[in-house]
């Protein structure tokens, strides 16, 4: 089965529970399609370089996916429909990189340095 990735920002005026809560339904969506969720990380309220619907910051998820391409379809369509999606980036991959996402390994960092 073909590997993704997918990154999508949601609204700024979500609650983290909210935002955390689009993973889970959107991986219900894959799986129903005959997709399955390998990996998903919640990178937090981020900042963006321009303002998108008005909207200056953001919700950050990211998802590592393992499903067939209609499957994939479907839950772009459903996160481009949904209103509290800001934008979608999906790309397809040979394989998934073993550990947490370059965000993730800065976030490690920045709390490493606080501590000294």
């Amino acid at each position: 089965m073909p590997l993704y990735e997918h990154v999508f920002i949601s609204r700024q005026d979500l609650s983290n529970a909210q935002a955390e809560g689009l993973i889970e339904h959107f991986g219900t969506v894959l799986g129903d399609n005959g997709g399955k969720v390998v990996e998903s990380e919640y990178w937090g309220v981020k900042t963006m370089a321009y303002k998108i619907n008005k909207n200056r910051k953001g919700h950050y998820a990211f998802l590592r996916t393992e499903a067939p391409a209609p499957a994939v379809q479907e839950m772009e369509r459903l996160m481009r429909l949904h209103d509290d999606v800001m934008r979608v980036l999906t790309i397809k991959v040979d394989t998934h990189q073993d550990g947490p996402s370059i965000q993730m390994q800065k976030r490690d960092e920045r709390e490493e340095r606080r501590r000294r």
